[in-house]
């Protein structure tokens, strides 16, 4: 049974637009010297399944548990080959390529193996130079698009906007978007890694070799009716490192799709969560513990935490300000 909180092992993933502020804001340990853009926090894909860390589960594979006690895991939930979600965080600091996902119709055949890929950003800290682009300007179609392809101005029919920490952005699979200039963020999305690159802005390695680029799967995944797609903001985040949140309680739904929830949730008293609802939280600011009837764990920023629908509810307690934490929950 599975009947206590879970943790597991980040799964450190170099990229040639990553920084080092995984290590340097969300203690991830980096292991080289090189830039590194995502840590999966949870994921059962095949690339990588996450394996648990400490208590009787540790080195067991979140696939492994999901073949095993899927109930246990997602509670009433229609039968799943794999655990819906992938959580990671992300170090923008240069510039993802121009890039679309595609649906769960469109990506058995366009990306075989993998599923379709909606997801949620939600920004944890941006430079003053940082920038999202997120969907079609209205009027852009397919020949126009692509005539900006040739011409090197994709940008130019993008939708954009400079984020703040705080900022969550829902984006539907067929969604065109890019993001850098400096961004840390959370993510939560389909468990998948089905990525088409449009554009990469030029830029080549020390070899002088550019990345591939999937142009005509893209074409074909994108979702021409979809515009603009605007953030939603965190209720009284705190703007900056040394900024005291808000001291007033906050629970905020931000997304709700057929593949997920997010809520925002700040508190100076204890407040509960888990029991009977499968559930990760994700903690953006603040420190706290985490108390159930198995005991307690630390909360500090960029912990992830597995509640399986199996265990007893659980009580988040605040330390000092304030807690700040993303709740993702089945629909």
């Amino acid at each position: 049974m599975l009947l206590n909180p879970i943790r597991f092992e980040p799964y450190l993933r170099p990229m040639v637009w990553g920084g080092r502020r995984l290590e340097e804001v969300l203690g991830k340990r980096l292991p080289t010297a090189e830039p590194y853009g995502e840590s999966w926090e949870i994921s059962d894909h095949a690339s990588h399944p996450s394996k648990a860390v400490g208590g009787a589960l540790a080195g067991r594979t979140l696939h492994d548990l999901m073949q095993r006690e899927p109930a246990a895991l997602l509670g009433a939930s229609p039968p799943r080959s794999m655990f819906p979600w992938l959580v990671k965080f992300l170090d923008a600091q240069d510039w993802l390529s121009v890039q679309v996902h595609p649906d769960d119709e469109s990506a058995p055949r366009l990306c075989p193996g993998e599923g379709g890929k909606t997801e949620a950003w939600f920004v944890l800290d941006a430079a003053p130079t940082a920038k999202v682009y997120a969907g079609l300007l209205p009027g852009v179609d397919e020949k126009r698009l692509r005539a900006a392809l040739s011409a090197g101005t994709v940008a130019d029919c993008l939708h954009s906007f400079r984020p703040r920490p705080g900022d969550c952005l829902f984006l539907p699979a067929g969604t065109v978007h890019a993001v850098g200039g400096g961004v840390l963020m959370a993510e939560v999305q389909q468990t998948s890694d089905a990525t088409f690159r449009l554009f990469d802005w030029n830029r080549r390695d020390d070899q002088g070799q550019s990345r591939t680029l999937h142009i005509e799967q893209a074409m074909e995944c994108i979702n021409w009716k979809a515009g603009p797609v605007q953030p939603v903001h965190a209720e009284g985040y705190p703007q900056g490192s040394d900024a005291a949140p808000s001291p007033k309680p906050v629970r905020q739904p931000l997304v709700a799709c057929r593949y997920f929830t997010l809520d925002y949730i700040r508190q100076r008293e204890a407040f509960g969560c888990g029991g009977g609802k499968m559930q990760v939280l994700v903690v953006a600011h603040g420190r706290g513990t985490l108390s159930g009837q198995a005991g307690s764990c630390e909360l500090r920023p960029g912990d992830t935490v597995l509640l399986p629908a199996g265990v007893a509810p659980q009580e988040c307690w605040p330390e000092g300000d304030s807690l700040g934490v993303l709740r993702a929950s089945l629909p």
